[in-house]
């Protein structure tokens, strides 16, 4: 089931999203320890508050689909680039105290460099758990739930397709769960479903830094190709069990 993130937005506003499904917002997680994803050491002074995801595979395992280069450019500047400026923006203030998807709840309003910011590291932290090399397919519930909300999961893919096509600009596309139903939405910038307490179970990313240096200004070429050939489904069923807890680290 599709919506768009202006209908998003406004459904949320009401207490209701795609289907009239209520939205029970969660609290984030209480406590003051630094956020801290797991670590590039090599790249990262151990004394940052935010450190990025670290993918548990070398840079070109996702070839050809996706390629060491843009890795190298993706992970290793991009991504590198909204940690060190989260990291200076929050340096003595209540958030470097903060986990990070606190931050991005807290800040969705407001100060905006900071949502930017944060919002970026969470987005793609979930988007590196988002891909996997090897190729798999849903099983148990989320099975069960996308036969029962796409009928089946081609047509989920493309309806993942259709709204990471449909982005004006940059963003991304969501698979998301509200009372355990499925649904796909897309956002732009740095926004996430999860800013505004809604459970995320997968995303792709389509900023062009993600895509272009392996399919120019081929998007849908990028997406349809991802999404056939990495998704990580054994992580989307993690979050479709976790849909009490929607505020949460994009690495758990």
């Amino acid at each position: 089931m599709r919506c768009s993130y202006s209908l998003f937005r406004r459904r949320l506003r009401r207490g209701r999203i795609c289907r009239h499904f209520i939205i029970v917002l969660d609290s984030p997680a209480k406590g003051h320890e630094r956020f801290a994803v797991p670590t590039l050491p090599k790249e990262y002074p151990n004394g940052l508050a935010i450190q990025p995801f670290a993918p548990a595979w070398a840079d070109d395992v996702l070839e050809p689909v996706i390629s060491a280069r843009t890795i190298s450019f993706h992970y290793h500047k991009h991504h590198k680039a909204y940690v060190t400026a989260l990291n200076g923006l929050v340096e003595g203030t209540p958030y470097a105290a903060m986990k990070l998807e606190e931050i991005v709840h807290k800040t969705h309003a407001g100060p905006k460099k900071i949502f930017n910011n944060a919002g970026q590291v969470w987005n793609h932290d979930f988007y590196w758990r988002s891909l996997s090399p090897k190729a798999a397919a849903p099983q148990g519930d989320l099975a069960r739930a996308i036969e029962r909300d796409f009928g089946s999961a081609a047509k989920l893919i493309e309806a993942l397709a259709d709204a990471g096509k449909t982005q004006f600009g940059s963003g991304w596309a969501w698979l998301v769960s509200i009372a355990g139903k499925l649904s796909v939405v897309n956002t732009p910038n740095a926004e996430s479903p999860m800013a505004q307490g809604v459970n995320c179970l997968l995303t792709v990313d389509v900023w062009e830094h993600a895509y272009y240096l392996d399919y120019q200004n081929e998007r849908p070429r990028y997406l349809e190709t991802v999404l056939a050939k990495l998704l990580n489904w054994s992580f989307a069923a993690e979050n479709l069990s976790k849909e009490s807890r929607p505020v949460r680290s994009a690495t758990e």
